[in-house]
């Protein structure tokens, strides 16, 4: 569960002296309406995606990649050898299972391992 932070908010002066009107809005919806106009899914699903990520791929595999983006509904993940693609090749009609339970329909459709260096 996310903490909720509130911080004290008063609207600024403008240089024309005028007050300006515009209610502040919390950060996950501004950053959720850009991502949506970039066709990206929620920041929710996102950060579910990041903390679960041991249940999503399994305990061994979640050692050896890590997921990187959601483009066109397709999660991007990074692994640490050709080995550990082949084996997340595998088992991806168990993490799109997975994935979908977790973050629900329509936000993971694929998924696509590419090799990079472990970070």
């Amino acid at each position: 569960m996310r903490e909720t932070w509130h911080v004290p908010w008063s609207p600024l002066t403008t240089r024309d002296g005028v007050s300006d009107r515009v209610a502040p809005v919390e950060l996950s919806d501004a950053l959720d309406k850009v991502l949506a106009a970039l066709g990206a899914p929620a920041t929710d699903s996102i950060v579910l995606i990041h903390e679960q990520w041991d249940q999503v791929v399994g305990k061994e595999l979640s050692e050896h990649c890590y997921p990187i983006s959601i483009e066109d509904k397709c999660l991007k993940i990074g692994v640490h050898s050709a080995a550990w693609a082949g084996h997340l090749k595998w088992s991806q009609e168990e993490v799109l299972v997975r994935l979908e339970r977790l973050v629900g329909p329509e936000i993971v459709k694929s998924i696509n391992a590419k090799v990079q260096r472990p970070r």
